[in-house]
């Protein structure tokens, strides 16, 4: 895991520390663009190698353009290269995260490994690494916000994306399910420290990673006929790591277009 270089940490705005800001199309990049200029510092997390070898290809310095965007909104940030598959990594992004801007408020999860296939042709290595970045880093983050987490009760947030894709992604979707249980029981497992936890399904998205014929059924298939953008879900979830959006807890939440 290796750092980039951050400002110094306002003495007034929390931290959200969001995972997989690795391109700056993705809706990690959305999120943490929106936080930002809602009053946020921010921690973010990226992992080139998984980039790399998706259709979409690794972007080059996508990691400096995101922190140049974050600055023009008055934030603080520091990028963190992390791979989640690696167990250990979790409680160091904490560790990096706290040293250079301080305690997390706010605990945003959109990381994934995603590779497309179906019961009969997945391999047990795709299987258990889909298992390992979605849902075994998801509770070790969840497990380090709640072991260190110290601000005002009732301003703690955590949310985490999700999809319920299954049909010819069973790894994804099966382990995102699983990501969806560990967040909900955060929701009541934390209450004493005053923590929310919900899920957020974005719906289509097209983040480079659509086909044409995907991209056709989405838009058939939503009300609106248009497919989701990062900044749909980056203002839920602007929403949710609010103080208005305090009494909303333990959801699972589709911010989809109605997409059927």
């Amino acid at each position: 895991m290796t750092t980039r270089t951050e400002q110094p940490p306002s003495a007034t705005r929390p931290l959200a520390l969001i995972t997989g800001v690795g391109r700056t199309v993705g809706i990690g990049a959305g999120i943490a663009r929106r936080l930002a200029a809602s009053g946020w510092d921010i921690a973010f997390t990226y992992w080139n190698p998984y980039d790399a070898r998706m259709v979409w290809g690794a972007e080059p310095d996508a990691t400096g353009t995101i922190q140049a965007s974050l600055s023009e909104q008055g934030a603080a940030s520091a990028a963190i290269e992390a791979d989640l598959a690696d167990p250990e990594t979790p409680a160091r992004v904490f560790d990096e995260a706290e040293r250079r801007l301080g305690p997390v408020t706010a605990l945003v999860l959109s990381h994934c490994e995603s590779v497309d296939s179906g019961l009969l042709d997945t391999t047990v290595e795709s299987f258990d690494r889909h298992f390992a970045v979605n849902t075994r880093a998801t509770w070790l983050l969840i497990r380090e916000f709640g072991r260190r987490f110290s601000a005002e009760r009732g301003t703690g947030r955590i949310v985490s994306l999700t999809s319920d894709h299954t049909v010819g992604n069973l790894p994804y979707g099966a382990s995102k399910g699983a990501m969806d249980r560990i967040t909900l029981a955060a929701a009541h497992e934390l209450a004493h420290l005053g923590v929310t936890a919900n899920a957020v399904n974005p719906g289509p998205v097209d983040t480079g990673w659509m086909t044409e014929e995907v991209r056709e059924h989405c838009l058939g298939a939503t009300p609106l006929g248009r497919l989701g953008t990062p900044q749909d879900t980056a203002h839920l979830v602007d929403f949710l790591c609010s103080r208005e959006g305090q009494w909303v807890n333990g959801q699972l939440l589709k911010s989809n277009g109605g997409l059927d």
